[in-house]
């Protein structure tokens, strides 16, 4: 027994000794490593462990944080209905726009890649343009407009789909669908930027060689070989898709207002910035932020477990 400790620490020693080693001997690389985790840390990691511990304490901003254990948690699940409301409306969002806008920048990533030099610059640039369009909102406030000179309402009543013009972000059952298509139009960001630099950097032997070993046509070639070659920029574009459809909430305040009309359009984020930026509730508003974490955290564990499964 004691000889099998003493091998143990023996191991555990040289594994420490080695590891030393190693920082010891690539220190340059960890020195210039440090500022980013150094700021990964105070303005990442450190704030969601913070907000963690908040989401136990009632937190007012003016008074020192009070302990109430599960008081919170169990105010949001039991008693908070517009929490469940917007919960619901954010896991709408995330289980629609999701995988629909994954599988769109991919697939117009893919298509794209197929042309060449200004054309290809010109196409991405295109499509990426709207993610970024600072004005964005107001050309759909501009298109949903609630009279006759809203530009949707205009098309339909000119050909006669309506006889009256339909207050779209003001009638409830309109407010979530159309707020789901705006995501989506939204949505080719950085995800999309991914793909397509991910679909440059696949070797093209690797396709003579697949030819070789039977394989027929395009999907084929999509499937086994060039999404197995870009599995970083699938993951990076999965993190990014995740992040973007659970925090939804600027399309919802911009579009629908904070609240919409009731809360057809409000979700996780709305209600966070309710109680955190209004009510100045922060241990509450710490809660809401804990569980959005958490459903966060778990998609993006599944999405990963099912990438990796690209290409069997």
């Amino acid at each position: 027994m004691d000889a099998q400790i003493s091998k143990e620490a023996y191991e555990i020693a040289a594994k420490q000794k080695k590891l030393g080693y190693q920082i010891k001997r690539n220190k340059a690389s960890y020195l210039m490593l440090a500022p980013y985790f150094i700021l990964f840390f105070l303005f990442t990691v450190l704030p969601v462990v913070i907000s963690i511990g908040l989401s136990f304490t009632y937190f007012n901003m003016l008074e020192a944080p009070t302990f109430v254990g599960w008081k919170n948690y169990i105010k949001l699940f039991l008693e908070d209905d517009i929490f469940l409301i917007s919960l619901k409306n954010t896991l709408i969002f995330a289980v629609i726009t999701g995988p629909v806008s994954y599988i769109l920048c991919l697939l117009f990533a893919w298509i794209i890649n197929e042309f060449k030099g200004k054309v290809r610059a010109f196409l991405t640039l295109i499509f990426y343009a709207p993610s970024i369009c600072g004005n964005a909102y107001m050309v759909w406030n501009l298109i949903l407009t609630g009279d006759r000179y809203g530009y949707l309402n205009g098309i339909l009543l000119k050909f006669g789909f309506i006889d009256e013009a339909i207050l779209w972000m003001k009638t409830e059952k309109y407010v979530l669908p159309v707020l789901i298509v705006v995501q989506l139009w939204l949505s080719l960001g950085t995800g999309f930027l991914s793909f397509i630099a991910g679909l440059q950097t696949v070797d093209k032997s690797l396709y003579e060689a697949a030819a070789l070993d039977g394989i027929k046509n395009r999907w084929q070639e999509l499937w086994y070989v060039t999404l197995p070659s870009m599995k970083p920029q699938l993951m990076f574009g999965a993190v990014m898709q995740i992040t973007q459809s659970f925090a939804v909430a600027d399309i919802s305040i911009q579009l629908a207002g904070n609240p919409s009309v009731n809360y057809a359009g409000a979700t996780v984020v709305t209600h966070l910035l309710d109680y955190g930026s209004t009510r100045f509730e922060m241990g509450y508003a710490s809660a809401i932020a804990t569980v959005l974490f958490l459903l966060m955290i778990g998609t993006n564990k599944l999405v990963q477990r099912i990438l990796r499964r690209v290409g069997e």
